[in-house]
């Protein structure tokens, strides 16, 4: 016989993991502030291995529109300006033979526009699989009515699911809104 709370913990899970997705998937995208974030991807070739960033260089935000990146082996300045070249973040690195900085564009409204749909895209992915654990969940549970399970249990656990979901749906949206405001602050 199938163990609801159990099921129920996983179902939990499952969306908590789809919500953190969509966390680190919006943080990836750039909306006109320096965020360190967007240089997660960026991969430098270091003694003959691709690393991340962060473990050849320091990475901060001196202000809201400069990400500054300090080697600690100023030898690496051309590997990381390479690596930023070569990934998909889009900014021309400048250096000063100590440091290298990326400046960030204010982004026209147009673009505005595109980076809202983009995370706006990614949310309802979040939301899909967060539908989509619903209705596996659901199933298992019409399933193990036939092994036993109660049907009044089966109901109230059909309805702690649908409160599990309601929950992280408003926390996708949650994260949406916050994201489309920051795109959309000039």
């Amino acid at each position: 016989m199938i163990d609801v709370k159990a099921t129920l913990n996983e179902s939990e899970e499952r969306m908590e993991m789809a919500a953190l997705f969509l966390e680190e998937q919006l943080a990836r995208i750039r909306a006109g502030r320096a965020n360190i974030a967007i240089l997660s991807g960026v991969r430098v070739e270091s003694y003959g291995q691709m690393v991340p960033l962060n473990q050849v260089a320091n990475v901060s935000t001196p202000d809201p529109r400069t990400i500054a990146i300090r080697p600690w082996d100023k030898k690496m300045i051309k590997a990381i300006e390479k690596a930023i070249m070569d990934s998909d973040v889009g900014i021309t690195p400048e250096n000063n033979g100590e440091i290298v900085r990326l400046g960030i564009p204010q982004p026209t409204e147009e673009r505005r526009r595109e980076l809202a749909k983009q995370c706006n895209k990614i949310g309802e992915k979040a939301k899909v699989e967060v539908r989509n654990v619903r209705s596996d969940i659901k199933e298992r549970l019409k399933k193990a009515i036939k092994d036993g399970l109660s049907e009044d249990n089966e109901k109230d656990a059909e309805l702690e699911l649908q409160k599990v979901h309601d929950r992280f749906i408003k926390k996708i949206d949650e994260l949406l809104a916050a994201k489309n405001k920051e795109i959309m602050t000039v």
